[in-house]
C-alpha cells in the first residue's frame, strides 16, 4: 500500500530520479534513493516543509543534481518504475530508513552533513538522518 499518492507519471518521475541518481549502484543504491526522497515527502521538516508531493519532491531547488543533466530526461524503464513503486509503498532499508541526505563524496563520508549525523554508507554514496531536535516527525510517521 502507497504511502505517498502516486499516479502513473509521479511513478514515471521517480523511477527516472533513481535511475539519474544511482543506477551505478545497482538496484539497492537506487532503493535507498527513492526511500530518501520518500522521506522528504512524509517528514515535512527541516530543509523539505511542505513537500508534499512527488513532483514537488524530485524538482525543489537544489536537491537533486540529476535533474539538470539530460540522462534524468530519458524515458523510465519497467525495472526502474518497480524499484519507484517499492520505495511509495514504504520500503526503507537501512541506510535511508530515516535519512533525508545523501551524497557521494569524493573519499570519506564526511561525519555529518548539514549538520546531521552520517548514519552509513552504500557503495560510494553517504547517508544522514535528521537528529529528533531538526526533525522529531521523521522517527514519528513510520
Amino acid at each position: 500500500m502507497a504511502v505517498v499518492k502516486a499516479r502513473a507519471s509521479d511513478i514515471d518521475l521517480l523511477a527516472r530520479l533513481l535511475r539519474a541518481e544511482a543506477e551505478g549502484e545497482g538496484e539497492q543504491g537506487m532503493l535507498l534513493v527513492g526511500a530518501v526522497g520518500i522521506n522528504r515527502i512524509r517528514a515535512n521538516c527541516s530543509d523539505f516543509k511542505g513537500i508534499r508531493t512527488i513532483p514537488q519532491m524530485v524538482f525543489q531547488p537544489h536537491a537533486f543534481e540529476a535533474t539538470i543533466h539530460g540522462y534524468f530526461y530519458q524515458k523510465a524503464r519497467d525495472k526502474d518504475r518497480r524499484l519507484a513503486r517499492k520505495s511509495i509503498n514504504g520500503e526503507r532499508p537501512w541506510p535511508a530508513k530515516f535519512s533525508l541526505w545523501y551524497f557521494k563524496p569524493p573519499a570519506n563520508c564526511p561525519s555529518t552533513w548539514y549538520n546531521q549525523p552520517f548514519v552509513g554508507r552504500y557503495k560510494s554514496h553517504c547517508f544522514y538522518e535528521p537528529t529528533g531536535v531538526e526533525c522529531e516527525n521523521i522517527y514519528n510517521t513510520f
